[in-house]
């Protein structure tokens, strides 16, 4: 079995882009839609796996037909192929222990790795990958060939195991490209910005993360060491002379370098029999086109739209007596949105009266197949941007995200309660144009004389970075002083300045001082309002 073109570096840079995602979630706590999403990558990656461990036996299992035909010629192949399985398998098995450990530290012993309940529980990966090993941690390992010391933290010998594995397979990988793939892939080093931080490996990959990310994280690992075994034992039967062998059975078979593509990124998958005649290559129709031959068996597409996307075609390839030998093949691959939403729960508000810009996605399916309802209030959408506007104050309002599923089912995939508020109360201003040009707003204190003459009158606003909502004013009060101390007011019906309000400004000296209070705005959701006073000093 060939797999001259598995190791492409389009896969390494899909699941560098999905360790881009992996780690900004870190320290963070998540909305549900996003561990659901790191849910669905999960599920993902353990079927890629699958597939892999299945497709390993497949090879391992022919690498001991040819040693049992011929031991002689075979043995040493064979001897390195149970070194990289039993490797594997224990490596393997190790991620998997530790998956368990961190899911029964978060929801209890009864604790079920397909079923997390705390999924965004912050400490269980960081006590059991960085705390000294706990009780029963030891004894929970199973039997490896890796040398672990009992009561070391569990992220520091994982490391030290993947460093022995990776080096260990790799040197048995003559081809320089696969091998910096595989060196790649499981590869320790932290990036530079985290060596400034002093933080090592195990730190950058499991300090304060939830639980699904780290389960996640250990699901990877596990797919690179099958993919590493399956490149090892393919590079070992391409060592031994196949034309020695009857091969017996022959498959088509579809092998992603992932299920799970962000959209903008590239699907990459290897078309491949798993009997492969090295004198000559199979037509490959996927999808109603042949693929050209110089691809070698690669496909590739570009990925500009959410979804799940299905790979169908079939191989042909020419016996020795002419005959022509046809096998279908079948996959599909699914592209997700190359961001995510970060709620946190103590951010969940919306303010009656307005448009409340709300981003609802869901992992995995385009805008079309995602709907959404909102209780206490209107839920619309337009595009990718939904608006939700809540009616009563105080009362939750719930929002319910479905999903049309491949096969015409809606399932629920979220559903998220936020608090309603009132609008806060706007602060007044006055608007001017500094000596740039640029408008500026002035909310009290010394002002200069000549930008206060330009002033029309007063405007106000909520402009605290957290909203952008604009009031109108409905009158105003300005309170001078004449040269006995007494208090002059003036009121103005709107926005703008009387003009006796006008007269009084210009007449002011340098260093006095006059008020702008009762200040009545309107805003969007129609309550009036009496907002805070402004001191104007004359500079």
């Amino acid at each position: 079995m060939s797999s001259a073109n598995r190791a492409n570096s389009p896969r390494q840079k899909m699941i560098n882009l999905m360790y881009l995602v992996f780690i900004a979630m870190m320290a963070l706590n998540v909305s549900s839609e996003v561990l659901n999403g790191f849910e669905l990558v999960d599920e993902s990656l353990r079927n890629s796996t699958e597939i892999g461990t299945n497709r390993n036996a497949i090879v391992f299992g022919e690498l001991e037909q040819y040693y049992q035909t011929n031991p002689e010629k075979t043995e040493v192949w064979y001897e390195h192929g149970k070194k990289v399985k039993e490797l594997s398998d224990s490596l393997f098995l190790y991620a998997q222990t530790l998956k368990e450990s961190i899911v029964k530290r978060a929801d209890g012993e009864d604790g079920n790795i397909n079923d997390i309940r705390r999924k965004d529980d912050l400490e269980a990966a960081s006590v059991i990958m960085l705390s000294p090993a706990l009780k029963g941690i030891t004894e929970q390992q199973p039997k490896t060939l890796f040398d672990y010391t009992e009561g070391k933290a569990q992220g520091a010998q994982l490391k030290k195991a993947i460093d022995y594995y990776r080096e260990t397979v790799a040197a048995m990988i003559p081809d320089t490209t696969k091998r910096r793939i595989i060196q790649s892939s499981l590869s320790t080093d932290i990036s530079r910005k985290n060596s400034t931080l002093n933080k090592n490996w195990q730190e950058v990959m499991f300090e304060n993360v939830p639980v699904v990310s780290a389960i996640t994280i250990l699901s990877k690992l596990q797919s690179d060491i099958r993919y590493a075994e399956g490149e090892v034992l393919s590079n070992l039967i391409d060592n031994i002379d196949v034309g020695d062998f009857r091969v017996n059975q022959i498959k088509a078979y579809v092998i992603p370098q992932s299920h799970v593509v962000v959209r903008g990124g590239q699907y990459s998958a290897n078309l491949v029999l798993s009997a492969e005649d090295s004198t000559q290559r199979p037509k490959i129709f996927v999808n109603g086109r042949e693929l050209p031959t110089s691809q070698k068996g690669l496909f590739q597409v570009g990925t500009s739209s959410t979804g799940t996307f299905p790979i169908k075609g079939y191989m042909e390839v020419t016996r020795g007596d002419g005959s022509v030998m046809k096998r279908e093949f079948e996959s599909e691959y699914i592209v997700v949105e190359p961001n995510a939403t970060i709620a946190p729960t103590m951010m969940n508000v919306l303010y009656a009266g307005i448009e409340n810009p709300i981003k609802i996605a869901v992992p995995g399916f385009a805008g079309p197949n995602v709907s959404a309802t909102m209780t206490n209030g209107t839920l619309t959408r337009n595009g990718d941007v939904w608006s939700a506007r809540p009616s009563k104050v105080g009362q939750e309002a719930i929002i319910s995200v479905t999903a049309k599923m491949p096969d015409g089912r809606t399932q629920e995939m979220a559903k998220t309660a936020f608090r309603v508020r009132a609008l806060p109360d706007p602060l007044p201003y006055i608007e001017y144009k500094d000596a740039n040009g640029n408008v500026r707003k002035f909310k009290g204190g010394a002002f200069a004389k000549s930008s206060l003459i330009a002033a029309e009158g007063i405007k106000a606003a909520i402009d605290d970075d957290l909203l952008n909502v604009n009031y109108t004013v409905l009158r105003f009060e300005t309170t001078f002083f004449d040269s006995m101390g007494n208090a002059i007011p003036e009121i103005s019906e709107g926005s703008t300045f009387s003009q006796r309000q006008k007269d009084y400004i210009r007449r002011l000296s340098k260093g006095k001082r006059f008020y702008i209070s009762r200040v009545v705005a309107k805003g969007p959701d129609g309550i009036e309002r009496t907002i805070p006073t402004i001191e104007v000093i004359v500079n």
